[in-house]
């Protein structure tokens, strides 16, 4: 059981240290990105500019690899089912405080105009995750009113 929560949380953390990796160098909404890697990007040696792709190579590499973020969501999901309900809980209540712990520290690091544009922007994506739950419970109970 214990091994199989690790390696479902290390599952459900490779998404994350792929996107932190692809992010290019400068100073955007989450401050400034530092380090060889991201300013290897920026100057066009990034992993994929060694290949001389064309742009619709490019768009097909980026829909196989969102393709697999997906894939490698719906598989953490499937085994996250297999944990009993305490432990489901338990690792979604650890995730939930290791994101408002991660926000928090992304806040400390913010000016105050930045502060109030982040705290827009974590209210709103709240309010789209509610509404897609609701969206979620009321497609559940449609196909139960049909029968």
């Amino acid at each position: 059981m214990r091994k199989t929560l690790i390696a479902l949380m290390f599952a459900a953390a490779l998404p994350t240290v792929a996107m932190a990796m692809a992010m290019p160098e400068g100073n955007g909404p989450m401050g400034p990105m530092d380090g060889p890697r991201h300013s290897e990007h920026m100057r066009g040696k990034g992993l994929f500019s060694q290949l001389d792709l064309s742009r619709e190579q490019r768009q097909q590499i980026g829909k196989l690899m969102g393709e697999q973020m997906h894939e490698r969501k719906a598989l953490v999901e499937k085994y996250l089912e297999k944990l009993s309900p305490a432990d489901q809980k338990a690792m979604k209540d650890e995730q939930a405080a290791k994101q408002q712990k991660t926000q928090a520290d992304i806040r400390a690091l913010l000016k105050p105009d930045q502060q109030k544009e982040f705290d827009a922007m974590v209210k709103k994506q709240q309010e789209r995750r509610a509404e897609w739950a609701q969206f979620k419970e009321w497609k559940a109970q449609q196909p139960q009113k049909a029968q």
